[in-house]
């Protein structure tokens, strides 16, 4: 059995996606530390052919606080100008109308925690894409916070018997083959390869989050083109 251990992103980009694919358990860390200006609560979209931010503003964000502990500040008011942005940048988009209601669901999550909404946001992706993936949540499922860095996802592995552990390759020079081995835990690093596609005829840009991924592409295609495109070492 094959497991990963990621945060929670916000419509993360299509790597995150073949990683989430790739393994039999997808647990969402959202009992780590927030990370400010990262991808929790932001990401980028494709606007007048470039890349752009879009944020959901949180209260009081702060990397001493635990994701969990972060709630989002997503007003009426705000909610309905993000999905204005994202309607005005795609409506044109050949999957538009498959795409936007998700987005609209993920913005309405019925929880005020951050983490919750961009749990949400893969989720529902995951499901559009029928990915079928195994989902945990660290802080409903684990009491190891004391342990180490790499401890802690051993621990994880172990109670999940999960004999493979694959990580994101930004985690090489964090963690070590051999202390996994030790556990009796293989690790493997996957490296994404992030295809091109047909955007709105302009140069394609890149590394957006997958809500570009799946305004231009139907689900099959994703499926099966897109998210076997990554290798493991």
């Amino acid at each position: 059995m094959s497991l990963a251990i990621v945060q929670p992103y916000l419509f993360p980009y299509l790597g995150y996606f073949q990683l989430v694919s790739a393994v039999d358990t997808f647990v969402f860390y959202d009992d780590v530390h927030f990370i400010t200006r990262g991808w929790i609560n932001r990401n980028k979209v494709l606007i007048n052919g470039n890349e752009k931010y879009f944020t959901i503003p949180c209260s009081d964000a702060s990397q001493n606080k635990l994701i969990n502990e972060v709630d989002h500040a997503l007003t009426d008011k705000k909610r309905g100008k993000l999905l204005k942005k994202i309607k005005f940048s795609y409506s044109n988009a050949p999957f538009f109308d498959d795409v936007f209601p998700i987005i609209k669901s993920v913005l309405h999550t019925n929880s005020n925690a951050i983490g919750n909404l961009a749990m949400a946001s893969v989720r529902q992706s995951s499901e559009y894409l029928e990915i079928d993936t195994n989902f945990k949540v660290s802080s409903q499922n684990y009491d190891n916070r004391e342990l180490g860095r790499a401890e802690r996802l051993i621990d994880i592995c172990h109670q999940e018997k999960a004999k493979t552990y694959i990580n994101p390759t930004g985690g090489k020079d964090l963690y070590s083959k051999s202390t996994f081995e030790d556990e009796g835990v293989e690790l493997k690093f996957i490296e994404p390869s992030l295809p091109e596609y047909e955007q709105f005829g302009d140069d394609f840009v890149t590394g957006l989050s997958i809500i570009d991924v799946l305004m231009f592409n139907n689900p099959e295609k994703i499926r099966n083109d897109f998210l076997t495109a990554f290798t493991l070492v």
